[in-house]
Formats: C-alpha cells, structure tokens, sequence
C-alpha cells in the first residue's frame, strides 16, 4: 500500500467497511473507487508470476475479488484487515482458476449437465415439478436472491445479464448464485 493512501484514506476505508457491517450494502459503492488501485496492483503482483499466456487479467482479478470480499459474513476491522482477505482471495480465485482449467484439459468439463438438461422430465413428469417448486421455497427462505435467480433464469429464461439488471447485481454475482442454488437443489431434489 502506498503511504499517501494509507495516511489519506485509511480511516474514510475502515469507515465504510464498518457500514458494511452495520449491513449497508451502499457502502460498497463508495469504498471501490477508495481500494480499486491498490486492489489493482496487488492482483498485477499476484499475475505476474503467473504463466505467459494467462487468460485472467488484473481487472477481472479484482472484480471477483471485490464482489466476494463485499458478501463476506466477516465483521470488518479495518482497512488493513480488507486488504489481507483480498490477498488471500485473489490468491483462492487464481488457485480454483488453475485447477478449472487443469480439470478442462483432462476432459473434466465433458460431463457437465446444466440445471435446464437435469430437469427436462420436469415437463413430463408433475411430481418432479412439485419437488422442484418447494425445493424452491424451501431455497426462497434461506436465501431469496439466489431463488429468484433460478426462477428468472430457469422458468423466465432470462440471460444472467438481464437477471443482473431485474435484481440489480454483478452478471458475476448472478453466475455465482445460479451455480450455488444449482448445487444446492440438486441435493434437495
């Protein structure tokens, strides 16, 4: 961190983060254009040592890094309490990227199913619907977004960039959630 932010901005971060935990989401707005360059370089730093021809930019880095860093269940501290979770979540987001694509290159994405080709004998068979429905409901109380999602996605059809404007989210957050929600209907159904 250079020392003109950490003098002149550390107290203005550590102030919204603890707006963040007082659960004001608006908060987020404000405190990205307060940590994007330093979020910016250390994700730099981190692909630097990565292989050349590196798909993963910097900017996509800490887009992902951001949005999990803001729907963290964790009680900030301070600013350089953020700092040390995005590390390490860069870090996470690097290594799952790294193991996707090793996965992809031993033919690991050749039996994915997507939750629409999983549930095609929904249409035929009522049942399956009705279980598909309260799974849903059961899914709506413990967390109403991602249910939403599924809903518009799977039963509206809608793309995840039209979801992300209806519920007024990332694209990212709405691919994260569907993906969540998939996995965990899948064991409710």
């Amino acid at each position: 961190m250079s020392e003109d932010f950490a003098s002149k901005d550390a107290k203005e971060v550590t102030r919204l983060l603890q707006n963040l935990n007082e659960g004001k989401p608006e908060a987020a707005d404000a405190l990205i254009p307060l940590v994007y360059t330093e979020l910016r370089k250390l994700a730099a730093h981190y692909l630097k040592s990565e292989r050349k021809g590196h798909t993963l930019q910097p900017t996509a880095l800490v887009h992902e890094a951001f949005l999990r860093l803001v729907e963290q269940e964790t009680k900030w501290q301070n600013r350089n309490h953020f700092f040390a979770m995005a590390a390490s979540l860069m870090r996470r987001i690097l290594v799952d990227y790294a193991r996707g694509r090793n996965a992809e290159k031993r033919g690991g994405a050749t039996e994915k199913i997507s939750l629409e080709d999983a549930f095609v004998f929904v249409k035929e068979k009522p049942a399956a619907m009705i279980a598909l429905d309260e799974a849903l409901e059961e899914l709506a109380k413990i967390d109403p977004r991602r249910a939403k999602v599924v809903e518009l996605r799977f039963f509206g059809g809608l793309s995840n960039e039209a979801i992300a404007q209806v519920l007024q989210v990332h694209p990212n957050t709405v691919l994260r959630d569907w993906n969540l929600a998939r996995a965990w209907l899948k064991t409710q159904i």
